[in-house]
């Protein structure tokens, strides 16, 4: 029965901190760096190891650095291509995982490397030892690091993993840019129209009590609306905190709005091109990597549904697997689902008939890839000059709004 590490370790492993040290090397010349470790000693004799002399070591203050500063999605895959790289130059895997956690910038990272360490050392394999931690690691990462171990193709594998999550968050994040860059600009604009509204509106409404004259009406617009926003912005702004956390909750809890979300996203306007062909690439990348890791074909499509992030796909995927399982064509079944691109169809149909599917697939997720970044390129620049169009009509109008009377002022005494 393999044993796992004790409660002493685990206590140790927890307290991996940062150190500044200062030093002679070989030749003694002065260096100087930081590392990650638990025990001072041990870093001292590990330096020494290096052929560095510690003259200094002292633990680095972390008063003002950011605390539990947590493991993002492209940690985990720098991880993975760190490891991959390491283990395909020879490197011992109990080796690599000490030179990484070492080199993690943040603590979190390093922890969480070492205790992965700590269970491979102790005679569990990588696919268990990464198990542990399913809020880094989901299944198809392990189903893949497992397929990798039981052919004895674990490098090779860790390295199309590394490939497969670098390219899954560059996707992501240009879906995000495509989605946040308009509503951070239209948020910009709201703030900036309120502190017009409370601050600058309410100085020529002073200024405007003293004319004794009929304003016009887009200017009374304006002073009214900015009366109301002075007597009631707390409510403004409690509406949109409690809409705010309203949806997070909703979005969190209830299924059935995800789904809906899911479907609406993808007959948005512009974003919804972006979105669908994302799914496409998300689809073609993950079927192509399992596959390519001897994963059989229905048990590869269970993880690729899992990974397809929205749920028209993760359905039609459902089918495809179903229909598979039936004995048809992959290509077939994409296609009755009526959900995937013609492009996407006719490749994998080639790459069953030419035994390449893998290959194929990995053409279908670089092509569509492609494409989601020219659309957010061209959406984005297309932006550009529309948001100046909208702050200038918020801005100017409220100008305006405020100068009309001085103008009409102007024409009288004129």
């Amino acid at each position: 029965m393999k044993k796992g590490p004790t409660p002493a370790t685990k206590a140790k492993v927890e307290k991996v901190i940062p150190f500044k040290w200062e030093g002679k090397d070989r030749k003694g010349t002065k260096v100087a760096g930081e590392i990650q470790g638990s025990n001072p000693a041990l870093i001292k004799a590990q330096l020494r190891k290096q052929g560095i002399l510690v003259t200094s070591l002292k633990r680095q203050s972390t008063l003002f650095a950011p605390r539990n500063k947590p493991i993002k999605p492209l940690d985990i895959a720098f991880f993975t291509r760190q490891l991959a790289t390491m283990m395909q130059s020879g490197v011992p895997i109990v080796q690599a995982f000490e030179i990484i956690a070492e080199g993690a910038e943040k603590p979190s990272l390093a922890k969480l490397v070492t205790e992965i360490k700590t269970d491979v050392a102790a005679g569990n394999t990588l696919a268990d030892s990464l198990r542990k931690h399913p809020k880094y690691f989901d299944d198809l990462f392990c189903n893949l690091v497992e397929s990798g171990e039981q052919s004895g193709r674990l490098e090779s594998l860790l390295d199309r993993i590394a490939t497969f999550k670098e390219k899954t968050e560059a996707l992501k994040a240009k879906i995000k840019k495509a989605l946040t860059y308009p509503i951070a600009v239209v948020c910009v604009a709201i703030v900036v129209t309120a502190i017009l509204l409370l601050k600058v509106v309410p100085q020529f409404e002073t200024v405007f009590s003293s004319f004794g004259a009929d304003l016009p009406a887009f200017t009374k617009m304006v002073i009214a609306l900015s009366e109301w926003l002075q007597s009631w912005w707390f409510l403004c702004v409690f509406g949109l905190i409690a809409l705010g956390f309203t949806y997070t909750q909703v979005h969190r809890r209830s299924k059935t709005f995800r789904d809906a979300q899911d479907r609406v996203l993808l007959k948005a306007p512009v974003v919804g091109k972006i979105v669908y062909e994302a799914a496409v690439a998300r689809y073609a990348r993950t079927l192509s990597t399992t596959f390519a890791a001897g994963v059989p074909l229905v048990e590869a499509l269970n993880s690729v549904a899992g990974a397809a992030g929205n749920v028209v796909f993760y359905n039609a995927v459902m089918q495809i697997k179903d229909d598979v399982s039936a004995g048809s064509q992959l290509n077939f079944s994409m296609r009755t689902t009526k959900i995937f691109p013609s492009l996407a169809v006719q490749m994998a149909g080639i790459g069953e008939e030419s035994g390449n599917l893998d290959g194929m697939l990995d053409k279908v997720a670089n092509y569509y890839e492609a494409e989601v970044e020219n659309k957010v390129d061209n959406m984005t620049t297309l932006l550009e000059p529309m948001i100046m169009c909208v702050l200038g009509v918020l801005v100017g109008g409220l100008i305006i709004a405020m100068y009309l009377p001085i103008f009409q002022l102007g024409n009288v005494v004129g």
